[in-house]
């Protein structure tokens, strides 16, 4: 498929810019009014061949329109700004897209450029073509905090437009495309932002999508711009190496031709070359050089029918020897993206690794165009695109699920990234489903893909029949068997280990919605410290809270506190923005100023910890606080308030990297409940010694959570640990003092996992 705009009328330049554009040029607005009219030949040219002349004249209307609405805008090449449209339409038009998409193609800037309203375009070209025109234009008129949640916010947008409608993520990626093409005007920081955000989002997403054409373009177009002297060295290489390999390449060739023309299959044999960037992943993945990289080159088989990719398959095989462990059948467990082939690396002449794929020409059509196969095919085989729609839609129903569950757009965009990763395993249900999941997801990620309830009532989990921890990593062909229980509820420790986005949407999404009155009261009271120490009134007038809600994204005081109570603002920052905007309001405030003018901080009376205030409050797990202990707290994102020892190494560690996330913390008086705590001992390998331990934990009233044991060398000493339950520090000192008199125990400590 030939993807690269071909029009003689109008020379694509190759230093266009990602929306360069310049203002108006009066002097030469007649020049670029006449290119463009000539530019759009031919486009119709190739929309005749499939659209009705009806469909025709309305795509006409929508470039008038679009002409008129970016006359005289000029991008930094020169170029008058309509050829872009023009352009991504002809990509478009190469995927056969309906005529819908290639009006919004054409009109799809003119809301964001020039301020054409989506109820104008509804009047003029209906709301199917609006809603696309509007999907794909980014948000530019709402203010946001941070050039990141910025993007985060468009590419949502983006996102779940394409879930409702497949059309505007190809329009997308056609308009990146030919952005990336066109990339030579921006400066070089310009182009490794945009190469980065390409190779980041766009690249995985037309993966996922099976569009291999746009992503093996889209990759070596960030390669080039991300490393450009890496590309050209790499560039020179694979010239070179194509001359003198060449003599190989053309005896493989003969021989796979003739062998396979004798069994009298119809076939077609296509050599074919890496990506630069497929070369250049693969020395970085395994540390190579380029002489290493012996599979630069290899073949495509293409068959007439299933059952003759396996012939072919067996008749290869008896020509050259295969290499073990190099053989993946994509047929019978297609890829996430629907694509299928047979994979094998045969030794070929001179000792030569050469890899083959084999497949039909229907499943070629898919591997190389992916959904836009649907329109590109609508006349041929409807079985195989049936199954690649099913998984394309289900995917796509994923991501507005992922929607419902997450409370930002940076949380969300991080949870499809996770999704779109390329690579696979593929394990079983106990009634033989095959489910694809992305590579190093876990047993638990399994229980939430089949359904969100099953995920969050998950208690234990078999996997080809042996009962194993919820964290235990798939690997392909398991068979998986979830066990459940109606009480069952997610635990925070499960986000330390699942894999998939809609895995951890799900569980932060119960996480927030059962304890939200604890996370409110916690960012209550963080806010409301945070206020007094700048000598502000806690209690804030409504006009000043309605310009704090606007400027924050925030519904309600509500949803503001409970982003402060799990860590998503900080209560210092929040505080902060209320004094700027507080300034016009003597009645809120009244400041202490220093000589230098600046703000003199009040101190913060430390937030007070009684260790039932629900997991918006957690203790942390590397050193295990219990009341008594000297602690500090720490604001982690999405996980709350976490408790700290003072001398614990890994809150010391942290705290110098992210010292605005440390606040004040302190024991309250009255604690009713019991804390995890560990101990070891180390005592003479006696019979009787652990019997007897265990006793003296249980006398001292304290409870034996988990007992582990490791001999030494000569087995004349053992180590006992224990993880108990204990009052507060009071309580496991007198313990210790206890353990400490037994017979046979030479050492005692307290243990920390730092």
């Amino acid at each position: 498929m030939n993807l690269t705009p071909a029009d003689s009328t109008l020379p694509i330049a190759p230093n266009r810019a990602v929306s360069d554009r310049s203002p108006p040029s009066p002097q030469n607005g007649h020049t670029a009014a006449a290119a463009s009219v000539a530019s759009v030949t031919h486009l119709t040219n190739k929309l005749a061949e499939y659209l009705d002349p009806t469909e025709l004249k309305k795509v006409k209307e929508a470039y008038r329109f679009s002409d008129e609405a970016h006359l005289g805008q000029m991008r930094i090449s020169g170029e008058p700004y309509i050829s872009h449209p023009i352009a991504v339409a002809e990509i478009c038009a190469d995927w056969k897209l309906d005529a819908q998409a290639i009006m919004a193609a054409l009109l799809h800037d003119v809301m964001e450029d020039q301020d054409v309203k989506k109820d104008e375009l509804i009047e003029r070209f209906g709301a199917p073509v609006a809603t696309l025109v509007d999907g794909l234009s980014k948000l530019d008129k709402i203010e946001f905090q941070s050039q990141i949640e910025a993007q985060a916010e468009n590419f949502r947008k983006m996102l779940l437009a394409m879930a409702r409608d497949v059309r505007v993520i190809l329009v997308k990626l056609a308009d990146r495309l030919h952005n990336m093409r066109t990339l030579g005007s921006m400066s070089a920081e310009k182009k490794r932002r945009i190469a980065r955000e390409t190779m980041e989002v766009y690249v995985p997403i037309a993966h996922r999508l099976g569009l291999n054409n746009i992503y093996r373009e889209l990759q070596d177009l960030a390669f080039s711009h991300l490393y450009p002297l890496r590309y050209r060295t790499l560039a020179k290489a694979v010239k070179a190496a194509r001359g003198n390999r060449r003599e190989v390449v053309s005896k493989i060739m003969e021989s796979v031709n003739g062998t396979l023309e004798a069994t009298g299959i119809p076939v077609q044999v296509y050599g074919r070359e890496k990506t630069l960037y497929g070369i250049y992943r693969k020395m970085q993945s395994k540390h190579l050089s380029f002489s290493q990289v012996l599979d630069v080159y290899g073949f495509r088989i293409v068959v007439d029918s299933f059952a003759n990719c396996y012939v072919a398959l067996g008749t290869l095989h008896a020509l050259f020897k295969p290499m073990p462990g190099k053989f993946k059948d994509y047929i019978a467990i297609p890829k996430l993206n629907g694509y299928q082939s047979l994979h094998t690396t045969l030794i070929g002449p001179y000792g030569t690794p050469v890899e083959f794929q084999i497949r039909t020409q229907e499943m070629h059509r898919v591997a190389e165009s992916g959904v836009a196969a649907h329109w590109l095919y609508k006349e041929d085989d409807e079985n195989t695109l049936s199954d690649l729609q099913q998984r394309t839609h289900a995917w796509l129903q994923s991501l507005l699920d992922i929607q419902k569950q997450t409370g930002d757009s940076a949380e969300f965009l991080e949870h499809v990234k996770v999704d779109l990763f390329p690579d696979s395993v593929y394990v079983f249900t106990p009634k033989s489903k095959i489910i694809a999941l992305p590579r190093g997801a876990t047993a638990l990620d399994f229980a939430y893909t089949i359904h969100t309830d099953i995920g969050d009532q998950t208690i234990a989990v078999k996997i080809n029949m042996e009962q194993v921890p919820l964290r235990t990593e798939l690997r392909n062909g398991d068979i998986v068997e979830i066990i459940t229980a109606p009480t069952s509820r997610p635990n925070p420790n499960w986000l330390s280990f699942v894999r998939t986005g809609k895995a951890r949407s799900a569980i932060r999404h119960h996480l927030r919605t059962i304890n939200l009155s604890e996370s409110i009261e916690l960012g209550r009271r963080l806010l409301s410290q945070s206020l007094q120490a700048l000598d502000l009134n806690p209690t804030l007038p409504d006009q000043l809270v309605e310009r704090l809600l606007n400027e924050s994204s925030a519904k309600s005081m509500d949803d503001l506190y409970a982003d402060i109570g799990v860590g998503k603002r900080m209560a210092a920052l929040v505080a902060r923005h209320i004094l700027s905007l507080s300034e016009i309001d003597a009645s809120v405030t009244h400041p202490t100023i220093d000589a230098s003018g600046e703000v003199v901080p009040k101190k913060i009376d430390p937030v007070i910890i009684y260790g039932s205030e629900g997991i918006s409050v957690q203790l942390a797990t590397c050193c295990m606080p219990i009341p008594g202990d000297a602690i500090v707290g720490q604001m982690k994102r999405d996980q709350g308030l976490v408790i700290h020892t003072m001398d614990c190494d890994v809150a010391r560690r942290q705290r110098s990297k992210e010292p605005e996330r440390w606040i004040e913390v302190t024991w309250g008086s009255d604690i009713d409940r019991r804390f995890d705590c560990k101990i070891t001992l180390v005592a003479h390998n006696e019979k009787g010694i652990l019997a007897r331990v265990a006793a003296e934990i249980g006398e001292t009233d304290a409870n034996i959570v988990q007992v582990g044991m490791d001999d030494d060398k000569d087995h004349s000493m053992t180590r006992l640990h224990f993880t108990v339950q204990v009052q507060d520090r009071v309580h496991l000192a007198r313990l210790m003092r206890n353990l400490r008199r037994i017979s046979g125990v030479t050492r005692l400590l307290r243990e920390k996992s730092n």
